[in-house]
This record gives structure tokens, C-alpha cells and sequence, in this order.
């Protein structure tokens, strides 16, 4: 009996012991997303002359739009762009994501 309580207990140590180098630190990604200076477009009328700037302006290499009670996923992406625009198709925010 004393033995099958020693057996997992071994297994368990030779588990922590293991040369597992965990999670790989990101690097920077290219394209990465930049909020500085995207306050400017709150306000602005949502349009896709107004999302090339949005690139443009963040750096990012993808533009996701959310429309008014619409779904999104919360993966966090470090070359994407989030735009929210409301009912009358004002952009209400602008954050890297």
C-alpha cells in the first residue's frame, strides 16, 4: 500500500523536473499596432477612406470594424486594429487588438 502512494508521487516529480522552457516570449511583431495618436478619429464619420488612414496612422496591418452590438472575439492580436462605430456610423473608439 505504501508503495502504490510512493508510485505517483514519483511520476509527479519527474513531471516537475522536466526541462519544459514554458511559453515562448513574443517577440515584436512587425506591424505591431500603436494607439498613440488615434484619438483624432473619434468623431469621424466610419467610411473606408477614414480605415486606410486609421492604418496608417496605428501601424497596423489589419482593421476590424465593430459595428453596434455586433460580437467580437477578445484574442488580443499585436498587428490588428479595433474601430467601433455607433448607429450613425461615428467612430466611438479606436484601440490597438
Amino acid at each position: 500500500m505504501r508503495m502504490a502512494a510512493f508510485i505517483p508521487l514519483t511520476i509527479l516529480a519527474a513531471c516537475a523536473g522536466a526541462e519544459y522552457p514554458g511559453p515562448a516570449t513574443p517577440s515584436a511583431v512587425e506591424g505591431a499596432c500603436r494607439n498613440d495618436g488615434l484619438d483624432q478619429f473619434l468623431g469621424q464619420t466610419a467610411s473606408a477612406s477614414v480605415g486606410a488612414q486609421l492604418l496608417a496612422a496605428s501601424g497596423a496591418r489589419t482593421l476590424r470594424w465593430g459595428a453596434p452590438g455586433m460580437a467580437m472575439t477578445m484574442d488580443f492580436r499585436a498587428d490588428r486594429l479595433t474601430v467601433s462605430y455607433d448607429e450613425k456610423m461615428v467612430i466611438t473608439s479606436a484601440r490597438c487588438g
